[in-house]
């Protein structure tokens, strides 16, 4: 009995001295809860998240504070912790201005601010050094804005620095990696920038380091690879270096490894191999190259030091790279994969049911954008219950994967681009996906009616570029992104969900008026309707005014149909509209002012159309990011408005075939675009949907070469000013000359005059010019002969005179870009001299110049006149000279005697 007493009270003294309550036996330390009602008085709470730190109320039982049990010091102050209700989390707006409170709390251990404003606070780190015990700090997303060099520190204890998600614009500095503690550091997302330290102190204790979302540009340091105990390492989204070192088989105790999206190039380090309690690699997004097969196999076929060797691999991320080769059948004898991503790769080969051999955990099967072929039995049944596959642009078919239908869990498919032929089979339709992407194969039938009704889940559909036939009754309520564009589906437009985000029904044989799609819609919700692509259907009647209910829409596209009437005044609501496309429809009336409210509009194509009026000042005015603007073939007339000189931004201008006359504006050359390239550099107009990363790229048409031509992939190179039949007159500005960068021109079909600028030659990446069926005159500039990029040349029917310019380019054209003119040379058969005139010289001046004397002759003459006297008289005058001369020659005369004497001929 004794012996148990004694026992019970040495376990009460063991959970005494080792426990920590949050609520203590007696009250804290009157120092350390003066210190924290000070914190209270000043801290900015508007949320009231500190309401249980009640003034006079012991502070051990607040809120985020915790005491030792026996000595009753605070040893742990959380403050700011983000709270969930659902799956949204609640911020407080807390904010702090100093840490004047901070010291009195000596024996704090454990220091957590989250989503805390600490941006006043700028001795924040000097302040938090003075604490001898601390061992974990977290300072998460406080919006600090520096990280200031340390000399001195008192950070020994320190094991856990959390600094992530701040806006510190600096390197590291060097006393981060000199904590001989530190266990786990997180800098991740803190706008860290310049080279990791190339040296550290003592950190062989570091377990988890993520320097994650910065803007790092070195490569990486060798005591990185030297850290045996590291189990995290990630630097994913920098701009990190060089080559992956055969040193990262030291890193045996690492489990999760991440260096996506970087700038890492070089073979993959088949080394890591050798890393057997790797969980999780993530390499994608990167520039590295070679055969993948050397990933799992370092020396022979056996694998030993592959990672068939790494059992506990769950996750292998290798997308976005520059891999080849054919993927090993080694890889399916990784037990415990769940997930694989190789998509966008240079791999090809053949995959058949060997990969999948062992794969019975795989999940996650992700390869798309490569060229792997797909060999299985129509029969197979594969080891694994996926819930996402993506096998797109992979040779799949002729006959469609029935092995699909073993996939009772499957919510994600994407065997697009496959060469797929026939129907969808029946059982396929009644899946319950979230992502399904059948597009671009060649797909035939109906789509059944219940599956547009009960896809009650199915977030992400396309279905396009193949022959789906019938009608579709309605979007699903909860899809965001439907794409059924180049099919054959025919009726009346569906009704439209408000949760849709991207509706494409393009290319397809959809009929009637818009009205009942977008007009009949519910008045009490909010329609999140932002891209929609109607181009090219069979749909009639006016655009509704209707536009009220769709105020997120950034691209609305109705080309190519049979529209009349004209813009409704209710697009002025369209605030975010970014382009604008109704060409090729029946569209009449002048531009409404309703569209100057749309002032973001990038491109706005109302070609071929009937619209009427003059250009009014406001469309240069209001759209100064207009990088797209085609009108022609309307009924425009007018003088060009020299407001159009604003669009600075302007890479496409096309207003050909209308009835515009007046001159060209003199200010041309403000069209900055045109002047430096373009705008966007090497990217092109894109726009981001987030959910699912879709990115949707613009286009425009554009005529050159005497062809319409649709441009996308590389619309930013593109800069195009077309101006052709219209009644434009008087000369062409000598301003035009400055836009050095356009690319294709067209002034045909006017009536200007004057003579072709000199300065054209320094457009030296013009590629197409055509000035036909003008009234130009004088002579082809020789600089135009320069422009090596020029493909393209028009210049006929002009009242142009004189020799063609001789050059590498010029004569490489056809004659008939220089026929009716009064041209010589080639490419045209008239030689410039043919007859004994030239062309380009008046008969008058001709037969003036018969008379003139040749100095050609004139000056031989006199030189030949000089050297003669020039000898005679040296010899006349210097008998020395005069007696050698004559020596020599009956020196000569004698020899030569002798010589003939011999020969017999004398």
């Amino acid at each position: 009995m004794k012996l148990l007493a004694i026992t019970f009270c040495f376990f009460l003294f063991f959970i005494l001295t080792n426990t920590k309550f949050s609520v203590c036996i007696g009250s804290c330390r009157e120092n350390e809860q003066q210190a924290l009602e000070s914190l209270k008085k000043e801290v900015y709470d508007p949320r009231d998240h500190l309401s249980s730190w009640i003034v006079g109320k012991d502070c051990c039982e607040w809120r985020g504070v915790v005491c030792h049990s026996m000595t009753r010091h605070v040893i742990e102050l959380h403050i700011g912790i983000v709270d969930q209700i659902g799956n949204k989390p609640i911020r407080y707006d807390l904010r702090i201005n100093n840490f004047d409170w901070l010291p009195s709390l000596s024996n704090l251990e454990n220091l957590e601010m989250e989503d805390v404003d600490l941006s006043n606070v700028t001795n924040w780190l000097q302040v938090i050094s003075m604490l001898p015990s601390l061992a974990y700090l977290s300072l998460y997303s406080c919006r600090l804005q520096h990280i200031p060099p340390l000399l001195h520190h008192n950070f020994s204890s320190l094991e856990t620095l959390d600094l992530s998600k701040n806006n510190f614009s600096s390197s590291i500095p060097r006393w981060v990696f000199n904590l001989p503690s530190l266990v786990s550091l997180d800098l991740s997302d803190s706008n860290l920038i310049g080279a990791m330290p190339r040296e550290a102190g003592n950190v062989t204790k570091l377990r988890n380091l993520d320097l994650a979302y910065n803007k790092l540009n070195s490569t990486i340091p060798n005591w990185i690879y030297r850290c045996k105990d590291l189990e995290s390492l990630d630097l994913s989204e920098n701009k990190i270096e060089g080559v992956v070192s055969n040193a990262i088989s030291n890193l045996s105790s690492i489990t999760d490894f991440n260096l996506s999206r970087n700038m890492f190039s070089g073979n993959l380090p088949n080394v890591i191999g050798k890393l057997s309690k790797l969980r999780w690699l993530d390499l994608s997004e990167n520039l590295f190259e070679g055969e993948v097969f050397e990933l799992f196999n370092s020396r022979s076929n056996f694998l030993p030091a592959g990672l068939r060797y790494s059992s506990s691999l769950t996750e292998l991320i290798l997308r976005n790279n520059k891999l080849t080769g054919t993927l090993p059948e080694s890889v399916g004898q990784l037990l415990m994969l769940e997930r694989i991503d190789i998509c966008n790769n240079r791999l090809e080969g053949v995959v058949t049911e060997s990969h999948f051999t062992k794969l019975t955990q795989l999940r996650y099967f992700q390869a798309s954008h490569t060229n792997l072929t797909l060999k299985v039995s129509q029969k197979w049944i594969p080891p694994f219950q996926a819930i996402h596959i993506e096998i797109g642009d992979w040779n799949i078919g002729p006959l469609f994967p029935m092995w699909l239908q073993t996939q009772k869990n499957i919510k994600s498919v994407d065997i697009s681009n496959g060469g797929i032929q026939g129907e969808v089979p029946t059982w396929f339709w009644n899946s319950q996906f979230e992502f399904l992407n059948l597009s671009h194969n060649q797909f035939i039938g109906e789509v059944p009616t219940w599956f547009w009704n009960f896809s009650s889940q199915l977030g992400y559909l396309d279905l396009s570029h193949n022959q789906f036939v019938g009608e579709v009754p309605i979007i699903s309520s909860l899809s965001w992104f439907w794409s059924l564009g180049s099919n054959n589906f025919s009726g009346p437009l569906p009704e439209v969900s408000p949760n849709v985000f991207i509706l494409d029904l393009s290319n397809n044989s959809f009929s009637g008026g818009l009205s009942h799609s977008l007009c009949e819609t519910n008045k009490n919700r909010s329609y999140g309707l932002m891209f929609l692509y109607l181009e090219e259907n069979d749909l009639s009647g006016e655009i509704p005014d209707c536009w009220m209910n769709w105020p997120k829409l950034i691209v609305l596209n109705l080309r190519d149909n049979k529209l009349i009437g004209g813009i409704p005044k209710s697009m002025e609501v369209l605030s975010n509209l970014v382009s604008l496309d109704f060409r090729r429809n029946r569209l009449t009336g002048p531009l409404p002012s309703s569209l100057a409210n749309c002032t973001g509009l990038l491109k706005i194509d109302l070609a071929e159309n009937e619209f009427v009026g003059q250009l009014p000042p406001w469309l240069g005015m209001k759209f100064s990011d207009l990088i797209i603007l085609s009108l022609s073939s309307n009924r425009f007339y007018g003088e060009l408005p020299p407001e159009i000189c604003y669009l600075k931004h302007i890479q496409i201008l096309d207003l050909a075939n209308n009835s515009f006359f007046g001159i060209i504006p003199r200010c041309i050359s403000n069209l900055t675009a045109m002047v430096t390239g373009n705008k966007l550099g090497e990217a092109d107009i894109e726009y981001y949907a987030d959910r699912f990363g879709e990115l949707l790229t613009e286009s425009a048409m554009v005529t050159t070469k005497g062809n319409s031509y649709q441009y996308d992939k590389i619309l930013a190179l593109v800069t195009s000013m077309d101006m052709s039949n219209n009644n434009l007159s008087g000369d062409i500005p000598i301003s035009f000359t400055s836009l050095v960068g356009l690319r294709i021109c067209n002034f045909s079909k006017n009536q200007l005059t004057g003579r072709i600028p000199n300065g054209i030659g320094d457009m030296k990446v013009l590629e197409s010019l055509d000035l036909s069926e003008n009234q130009l005159s004088d002579q082809i500039p020789q600089s135009l002969s320069s422009l090596s990029t020029l493909s393209f040349l028009n210049l006929s029917y002009n009242n142009l005179s004189g020799k063609i310019p001789v050059g590498t380019q010029l004569q490489s054209f056809n004659s008939s870009s220089f026929q009716g003119n009064e041209l010589c040379g080639l490419p045209l058969l008239t030689n410039c001299n043919s007859g004994g005139q030239n062309p380009n010289v008046d008969t008058e001046n001709d037969e003036s110049n018969e008379d003139e004397p040749d100095w050609f002759y004139i000056a031989m003459s006199i030189g030949f006149g000089l050297s003669f006297w020039g000898v005679c008289s040296c010899l006349l005058f210097k008998r020395s000279w005069r007696h050698a001369y004559y020596r020599f020659s009956d020196s000569c005369w004698e020899s030569l005697c002798v010589k003939l004497q011999i020969w017999g001929w004398i």
